[in-house]
């Protein structure tokens, strides 16, 4: 199990190098500049290219960059916060997102293991009819008109939730956006749950156990479930990471101040220390999820483990 982890994990960071030099060489092939302000000279424009190092190689820029990156710096903002660090920005930004996200992670794959299993065991049922027509309803629709529709009508008809984010109302100003959020992540949990638990309730090996005096929630649980986690755990490392990254549109809906308005903001400025930075934090999420879900899948089924370890030698 050691050696598997090792070589995920060698592996997971072989692909962040590969992701940041090639962000890196297309940053540079970004039109404009940082500097495109019309109230600059040529001659000032080229005196903060030669001050921020932009007038180096490429790859002199990029392992300088990989250089600072490891010790915490990221650079400093070029428009969007003229000389502020991007690590302060990412302090003040990332931690909104990242709860955001997590609490609607947690809600969503809750509720949605919850009506996937009901669905399953009440198949061909109306309640499976109905739990049926949730999913699809909660995929089809953007969560941005979750967002639309929560904010009028529990934000300013009925007043019970603030419209707008503001932290000092604790978790309040995340209950509106999370909600709105996990729609798409209930949907979709629920729908795989109820087919692989179907599936799986449905064969040899399920059977094989309730001769065996097995039933309830053992049975659904320790059994049922777990043989259907892999697919579920597979669509749920892309989720995880969209959602704990933010949603654009949902935080602008809200006010929220997270990492999404900033990223949009940077790419229409060509600010490209925070370009690079959050791409890192975006990539970096996404190669780590995947890398937990990797090791979760030799952990629930070592079959998956041990043939990844022979055709790696």
């Amino acid at each position: 199990m050691k050696k598997y982890i090792g070589k995920r994990v060698l592996l997971s960071f072989l692909t962040l190098f590969v992701i940041i030099l090639v962000l890196f060489i297309l940053m540079q092939w970004m039109p404009g500049s940082p500097f495109n302000d019309e109230k600059l000279s040529i001659d000032q424009q080229m005196v903060l290219r030669e001050k921020y190092g932009l007038n180096d190689s490429v790859f002199v820029q990029f392992f300088r960059y990989i250089k600072n990156m490891l010790t915490g710096d990221f650079g400093d903002s070029y428009t969007i916060s003229k000389n502020t660090p991007v690590s302060i920005l990412l302090k003040n930004r990332l931690p909104i997102s990242l709860l955001l996200g997590g609490i609607s992670i947690l809600l969503g794959t809750i509720l949605g293991l919850a009506l996937g299993i009901f669905a399953a065991l009440k198949h061909n049922s109306i309640w499976d009819t109905g739990a049926t027509v949730f999913s699809v309803i909660g995929v089809s629709i953007p969560s941005y008109v979750f967002a639309l529709g929560l904010s009028y009508y529990f934000g300013f008809k009925l007043g019970w939730f603030p419209m707008l984010f503001n932290q000092d109302h604790g978790f309040m100003a995340y209950a509106l956006p999370a909600i709105a959020l996990s729609m798409t992540v209930t949907a979709t949990v629920a729908r795989f749950t109820r087919t692989e638990m179907i599936e799986v309730m449905n064969s040899d090996y399920i059977q094989f156990v309730e001769s065996k005096g097995v039933s309830g929630l053992q049975l659904i649980f320790k059994h049922s479930l777990r043989n259907a986690s892999i697919s579920i755990i597979t669509i749920l490392g892309p989720l995880v990471v969209s959602l704990m990254t933010g949603s654009l549109v949902v935080e602008k809906i809200f006010s929220i101040p997270g990492i999404g308005q900033l990223m949009i903001q940077a790419i229409q400025s060509n600010d490209y220390n925070v370009i690079l930075a959050l791409a890192f934090v975006y990539s970096a999420m996404y190669v780590g999820i995947m890398l937990v879900v990797d090791i979760m899948y030799g952990v629930l089924d070592p079959r998956i483990r041990l043939a990844k370890e022979d055709i790696n030698g």
